[in-house]
């Protein structure tokens, strides 16, 4: 698939960008929940299906009506495409390197109360406040619905605990201490389901 994105219709100077660096430790696998890498899966396919054969389109019709140097679309069409075709190689390299856990699939008792990458967890601080969050990949973060990175430091802080552990988390506001009160794997919510699912589906 790559070889479609080095035609004459890809800019000269794309090859000349920084390729992105990932936020991911060295060797460290790119863990991604199902909804996360069908979500990156679509967005693939809606550039590479639809968006950037109508940029080429506009960009060659642009390219027909004279003077290219002080021509709007042209130039505007160009720099979309670089655009596009980088995000592309992004998407292309995120999902090629992925390894999808579905954390509705743990089921084995022992692991089931233990925080693993997919697991949606409360926790509790001194003050009894308490917070929800679900780890997930790079990809997928959403402060919004809770979903952090699994290298973030509150998941690495969870990370192998069981329920009714303490755990401590360094923040550069301090060190706070967290009681983990549940641990659960359920589906979580994607662009297609607005709504977390309950455990039983």
């Amino acid at each position: 698939m790559n070889k479609a994105f080095t035609s004459e219709e890809t800019p000269a100077d794309d090859e000349t960008d920084v390729p992105d660096a990932s936020p991911l430790p060295a060797g460290a696998r790119n863990y991604m929940t199902p909804g996360g890498f069908a979500r990156l899966r679509r967005e693939l396919d809606t550039l590479v299906a639809k968006e950037r054969p109508e940029l080429v389109a506009t960009v060659a019709w642009a390219a027909g009506n004279g003077d290219r140097s002080e021509n709007g679309d042209y130039i505007y069409g160009k720099k979309r495409l670089r655009e596009i075709d980088r995000r592309i190689r992004f998407l292309v390299r995120r999902l090629d390197n992925a390894e999808v856990v579905d954390p509705a699939m743990r089921r084995d008792d022992d692991a089931a109360s233990r925080v693993y990458f997919g697991a949606t967890v409360t926790v509790a601080n001194s003050d009894g406040d308490e917070r929800t969050v679900s780890i997930v990949g790079i990809d997928e973060i959403d402060t919004a619905r809770g979903y952090i990175s699994w290298i973030s430091p509150m998941a690495r802080a969870l990370l192998k605990a069981r329920e009714g552990d303490l755990v401590t988390l360094r923040t550069p506001g301090g060190v706070e201490e967290l009681e983990i009160v549940e641990v659960r794997y359920v589906p979580l919510a994607t662009d297609d389901r607005p709504e977390m699912l309950d455990a039983d589906g």
